[in-house]
């Protein structure tokens, strides 16, 4: 962590909204104004120095400084990147810890079918190696709710992030890939390590800087959820222009195999889950997302499928489902479903009339796929 002249830790001004930011030039005795360039200067530009702040004057760049603030953000400190073009970042934050980032270029597949065009290239796609790109944020270092498929189950939950620490990883990306927001097509799933709705106002704090100040749209950004009742219940009273689509982790087709391996839905179970989901106003062409990761043996059965196409029926929901074939971790005592198996699964919803998609495996070798992010410093 860097010291300021006095010898005290920054005054982080990355993450503030533009509130907090018109305080801070209030208190500094510059105009509203002010406030807005600094936005503009972090947000847009993604500036980490005040010294690059051209549209301030050097006194108020000097003073700023000199009073020990900062604009730093959480810097990607390592990459490894896959065969299959993916790329894993440990993203430091300022207490020195890190969380991990994923940038996948062309997606999984996985925004399919959710009613916001997210699977369309961009109009000037053809300047890049990639059409369109998802990048997968985290919004805790390590998790709470213990899904026992998931390796960041493996390391408990250690903090929650700041509303900062969650935007500054896809700013951090953003910049690193120099992506040009109106013409580049990102998307963005708060899908990495955490349970978004167990830190829900860091979350949201954060989507709404990246909407209001950056300038991306809630319609391109998903947020998955294991099931937390209560954050579902708060995220239907969201308005539209901040709220991002709705996932939920459903990955088994009753309450007792899933109390088995997601024990969360002992105290939340799927029918609760449910109707907590129905809250939510949809948008026109919106739908829930239901994901679902096939375990060999386990969830990925021609029963479980026809159970789950009667699940997912019975909710009355606009949805579509998502199939996710496990991702291998050490020490998580699961198996891969049998070859065919997720095509199989598929066709099965597909028969039953519930519209599916398959999410591709992106960085497998890297441990960047679904429910393999742990921090590992291999890749």
């Amino acid at each position: 962590m860097q010291i300021s002249r006095e010898g005290t830790a920054p005054k982080p001004l990355f993450g503030l909204d533009a509130a907090g930011l018109a305080e801070v030039m209030a208190t500094a005795g510059e105009p509203a104004w002010r406030s807005r360039q600094l936005a503009e200067a972090m947000y847009r530009q993604r500036l980490t120095e005040l010294d690059a702040i051209t549209t301030f004057p050097k006194a108020l760049r000097d003073k700023l400084s000199g009073e020990g603030f900062s604009i730093a953000r959480p810097r990607i400190a390592q990459v490894f990147k896959s065969v299959d073009g993916t790329e894993r970042y440990l993203v430091e934050t300022s207490r020195g810890d890190t969380v991990e980032t994923v940038w996948m270029p062309e997606g999984d597949g996985g925004e399919a079918g959710d009613g916001s065009e997210a699977g369309e290239a961009g109009p000037d796609s053809k300047s890049r190696s990639w059409d369109r790109a998802t990048i997968c944020v985290s919004s805790q270092v390590g998790c709470a709710v213990n899904c026992q498929f998931c390796l960041t189950a493996k390391l408990g939950l250690q903090r929650n992030l700041t509303a900062g620490e969650i935007a500054g990883q896809v700013i951090s990306v953003l910049d690193r890939h120099t992506v040009e927001l109106g013409r580049d097509r990102i998307n963005l799933v708060f899908m990495g390590m955490g349970e978004p709705f167990l830190n829900y106002e860091s979350f949201m704090g954060a989507v709404k800087l990246l909407v209001e100040e950056t300038g991306l749209s809630s319609q391109r950004m998903t947020v998955s959820t294991s099931g937390i009742v209560p954050g579902i219940e708060r995220f239907a009273q969201e308005p539209d222009a901040v709220r991002p689509k709705l996932a939920i982790s459903l990955n088994a087709p009753n309450d007792e195999v899933r109390s088995e391996i997601m024990p969360v839905n002992r105290k939340w179970p799927i029918e609760a889950v449910v109707d907590a989901v129905r809250q939510v106003r949809l948008r026109p062409r919106e739908r829930v997302t239901f994901e679902y990761v096939l375990l060999g043996g386990v969830t990925d059965r021609p029963q479980d499928a026809r159970e789950v196409a009667r699940l997912v029926r019975r909710t009355g929901l606009a949805a579509k489902v998502n199939l996710i074939a496990w991702n291998p971790g050490p020490g998580i005592p699961y198996q891969m479903p049998r070859e065919g198996a997720v095509e199989s699964f598929k066709n099965a919803l597909a028969a039953e009339g519930i519209t599916a998609y398959l999410r591709r495996p992106r960085g497998r070798d890297i441990y960047a796929a679904c429910g393999q992010l742990k921090r590992t410093v291999e890749g």
